[in-house]
This record gives structure tokens, C-alpha cells and sequence, in this order.
């Protein structure tokens, strides 16, 4: 195939390029400027700079041309604070967005498309009673996503779903989105507080193995959870500890105190005319569950065979703590 990736010098899309590459498929992408690092990709692969959403289509088709199918590794996450109200914000930026792809993709000749999404749809279908759709921004907007690109697609592009759960590793040129974590675990407090709970968690690896396998043998409108391990998040602040040297106890906090935390955070965001696409307090509920993926079944499915999440899990701490700076000899 020759793959088209919206994205694709972002940390999924960089790994996605390379596995795409591996597999013997032909790959370009649009990406917004500036490049992370240079010497990302082999010469073969097309890179062009821009902003998706400030081209014409007439520009998008013309970049398409040629391709027979997409990848969308851009959109905006659960991280992202915007002004309030928040769902016009996630909404432009993942559903209104990816709608446009799909439907350029339909019309320069595509015939698949995956699209990366969250593990929260999963979530939502799971545990009803959480109204997750409903009550949080980011997930409505994850929700609307997949119906609004299963109608633009129609019947003549195959589009399929990666949900994605906490995702670990690192690429040039991109620090980890996980460094503010691992700062407050390399901290001088002598304990690490952390919720209850815990989730599945996967190396980037393995998300892109799992998009080759999406677009070689994917069905039109499936949904593939993308998981290699669950973990507690106690199991997983002990694994990041050991890794960093660190011996330090992990302390769970009572649920009302992680709602007392959750609700001093939305009320200052409520002062400084912020929203969070996850409704903090009621998003407790979830944090505090074992929000666990049959990531063997995708596996199964697709074809594919996985990659250790802990190797993932030492790059991510490798690329995320600051060298030392060695001590000279007075």
C-alpha cells in the first residue's frame, strides 16, 4: 500500500512511519512544522509541513493523490486544558477534523483508513452507569468521532478504530508525556500518593504494529482495543520507581480525598475561565477502577505479535530524566 499518515512526526505517527516501512508499504505524511529532529525518516518517505486544518481541500486531495490509504494520528487529547466551554474545542479538533479526512480520503480513491482513539469508548460501553460520553468532553468528542467517520466513509472506505490505552516509549526530538510524572516520583518526598485502580498500558511499538495489521486486515467499522499489559497503578508506579533507582512505599489514597484534590483543580481551572475535557470529580470514578483491555484477543484478530511494555516503559524514563551533570574534583 502506499499509507498516507495525518501526524505522522508525532510520537504515534513517528513510530507508525517506521512500521509501515518495515512491512514493505510506501509512506507520506503532512505534519505541522517545525520537525522534532532531523533525519527522522528514510528520504523515501514524502514529508510535508503544514496545518492540516488551514489547507484547502483541493490541497488535501492533491497531497492524497496516489495513496490508497490513511492513517489519522493527529486530533487533540484528554491533557488539553481549553477555554470553557470545552466541547467546541475537542469537537473541532477530533471530530470535525477527522470527518474531513475521511471524506477527502473518500473522494481521492482511498480504500482503508485507521484512526487512532481512546480506550475511554471502550470504557463507556463497559460501564454505562458512568455515563462517560455524556458527562466528559473529551470521550462525547471520542463518541462523535467514530460515528461521524463511519458515515463519511460510507461504503466505499473501510475505516477501523485503534483505542488506546496509557501508551508508553519515546521517539528523537519529543520529550515523553509522562516527565511531569516521573519528576514527582524523583521528588525528595519519601512516599508516592496515587489513586486506586489502575489501566491497561502498551508500548508505542506495538501501536504501531497494530495499525500495519488495522490496514492489511482490519474490518470496515471494528473497533480494536490495544493493550499488552494491566496493571494497578500501584504495580505500575513500583515498575517506573525500580527503574529510576528509587525505593520509596506507594501510598493509596482514599477515594474522597482523590475527589477532594480533583475538585480543587476543576475550581481553579473554573477561575482562570478553564475546562478540562475530563469532568475531574466524576472522572474519579473510572480512576479508580481497573479500567483493564483483552489486548490478546486484538492481537489474535489482527495478526500481529505485541511488544514488551517494559522495555517501553525503561525508554520512557530514559528519555524523560535529565542527564546528571558528573560533579568535578576540587
Amino acid at each position: 500500500m502506499k499509507v498516507f499518515i495525518i501526524g505522522g512526526t508525532g510520537f504515534l505517527g513517528y513510530h507508525a512511519v517506521h512500521a509501515l516501512l518495515a512491512a514493505g508499504h510506501c509512506v507520506a505524511t503532512l505534519s505541522k512544522p517545525p520537525l522534532p529532529a532531523r533525519d527522522l525518516f528514510p528520504p523515501e518517505v514524502n514529508i510535508s509541513l503544514g496545518d492540516f486544518n488551514a489547507l484547502e481541500d483541493r490541497q488535501i486531495i492533491s497531497l492524497f493523490s496516489g495513496c490508497n490509504a490513511l492513517v489519522f494520528a493527529a486530533g487533540v487529547d484528554d491533557r488539553v486544558v481549553p477555554k470553557a466551554p470545552a466541547y467546541p474545542f475537542f469537537y473541532e479538533g477530533n471530530v470535525l477534523t477527522t470527518d474531513r479526512a475521511i471524506r477527502l480520503a473518500r473522494e481521492a480513491g482511498m480504500r482503508k483508513a485507521v484512526v487512532f482513539s481512546s480506550y475511554f469508548l471502550e470504557c463507556d460501553k463497559r460501564w454505562p452507569e458512568l455515563r462517560l460520553s455524556e458527562v466528559h468532553p473529551y470521550i462525547r468528542s471520542r463518541k462523535e468521532q467514530a460515528e461521524t467517520c463511519l458515515r463519511a466513509a460510507g461504503d466505499d472506505l473501510g475505516v477501523s478504530f485503534l483505542l488506546l490505552p496509557y501508551i508508553f516509549g519515546s521517539m528523537p526530538g519529543r520529550p515523553p508525556l509522562w516527565k511531569p510524572l516521573l519528576k514527582y516520583l524523583e521528588s525528595a518526598l519519601p512516599v508516592v500518593f496515587y489513586p486506586a485502580g489502575g489501566s491497561a498500558m502498551v508500548s508505542v511499538d506495538e501501536v504501531a504494529q497494530a495499525t500495519v495489521a488495522a490496514l492489511e486486515r482490519g474490518e470496515p467499522g471494528a473497533m480494536y482495543p490495544v493493550g499488552a499489559e494491566d496493571l494497578t497503578w500501584r504495580e505500575w508506579i513500583g515498575r517506573l520507581l525500580k527503574l529510576m533507582g528509587k525505593h520509596k512505599p506507594v501510598l493509596t489514597l482514599p477515594k474522597w480525598m482523590v475527589k477532594l484534590g480533583a475538585w480543587c483543580v476543576h475550581t481553579l481551572h473554573k477561575l482562570r475561565g478553564l475546562e478540562s475535557g475530563l469532568n475531574l470529580v466524576p472522572f474519579v470514578e473510572l480512576q479508580t477502577r481497573l479500567a483493564y483491555l483483552d489486548g490478546n484477543h486484538t492481537r489474535e484478530v489482527l495478526g500481529y505479535l505485541g511488544a514488551p511494555l517494559q522495555d517501553a516503559l525503561e525508554a520512557t524514563v530514559t528519555a524523560s530524566l535529565e542527564p546528571k551533570t558528573p560533579t568535578k574534583d576540587k
